[in-house]
């Protein structure tokens, strides 16, 4: 992933190369790792696996990209001032309609994986998954906000990142729908559901997500603070965001004990093996600052990845 100096601007790469920078590959484990739980956890059928798994990864994307568009236009994101990964529009790779086009074509494919999975399981009049699904793509739009396409529904100004709430939404979706859904869909089916042990799992891995965005904002709290970029960061400080780092941390890694306990099975202990990688991305965060911190984004999203495969092969031991 391309990081570039403040206030370079970079050559444009192969359109290959501009998706996947836009992407943002780094970070897509954010929503790789609920999955692998959650299909760990209720063994569904592949062909809902892997609709679930596009869906979930086009969210991410298309919620990347719509960012990348939305910062731009509201001064977020600035060549000469920005200190994290580059950006496809603010480098001049696209415009910002361009991008806005690739994030709604991206979400496109998110609807047509939920279509799948309502008349796969024969949820077509099922109105909470359909909530679900539909607040998973107005929330992609809604994460940064920007004129287009809110603008059309009087919510052009309005955003979770901008109002402080994208930690909140990467718990609930990241977290729990993410892992819930498709035991969700199984219990209507007339599977029985774990229920407790899956919110437990939701927890994990939504509160692991938030680390990656903790990071990721403590980064970039003093650019956000110019443009009124409201998150944590800018909200209550460095000292508030570290606290939370920690607390997610902690809280992941005390649940592996309580799920343990639980099954009275040492295999759920398995997670514990990542310990070592967080411990290091707790050290490294709590003493870096600014572009710095470029690295222990990603580093932050291996750890989740790390614990969640280690959760799922628990899971299956």
């Amino acid at each position: 992933m391309v990081t570039p100096a403040v206030g370079t601007k970079l050559a444009r790469p192969s359109p290959w190369r501009v998706w996947v920078t836009a992407a943002r590959p780094h970070t897509i484990t954010a929503s790789v790792s609920p999955c692998l739980v959650a299909y760990a956890s209720c063994r569904p059928s592949w062909d809902l696996f892997l609709a679930w798994l596009v869906f979930c990864i086009t969210v991410q994307i298309g919620t990347n990209l719509h960012n990348d568009y939305s910062d731009f236009v509201q001064g977020a994101d600035d060549v000469d001032t920005r200190v994290g990964h580059a950006r496809a529009t603010a480098q001049g790779w696209w415009t910002p309609a361009q991008t806005c086009r690739a994030s709604v074509g991206v979400l496109s494919v998110t609807f047509a994986s939920g279509v799948y999975l309502a008349v796969a399981t024969g949820q077509t009049k099922n109105a909470f998954f359909w909530f679900l699904v539909l607040s998973s793509i107005f929330n992609a739009f809604a994460y940064t906000g920007g004129p287009f396409p809110l603008g059309y529904i009087g919510l052009g100004s309005w955003s979770l990142a901008y109002s402080g709430l994208g930690d909140l939404f990467v718990l609930l979706y990241f977290g729990y729908v993410a892992i819930l859904m498709l035991p969700y869909l199984l219990y209507r089916q007339g599977q029985e559901v774990a229920w407790p042990a899956q919110w437990r799992y939701g927890t994990q891995v939504g509160l692991l997500a938030v680390t990656i965005l903790i990071v990721n904002n403590l980064r970039d709290r003093h650019t956000d603070q110019r443009v009124h970029k409201r998150t944590t960061a800018v909200r209550f400080g460095r000292r508030f965001s570290l606290v939370q780092y920690y607390f997610c941390i902690l809280v992941s890694y005390l649940l592996v004990l309580v799920d343990a306990y639980q099954a009275n099975a040492l295999g759920r202990l398995l997670p514990l093996l990542s310990l070592p990688l967080a411990a290091r991305q707790l050290v490294a965060v709590g003493l870096t600052e600014g572009a710095a911190l470029n690295p222990y984004v990603g580093g932050s999203a291996q750890t989740q990845l790390f614990f969640a495969i280690l959760l799922a092969c628990g899971l299956e031991w």
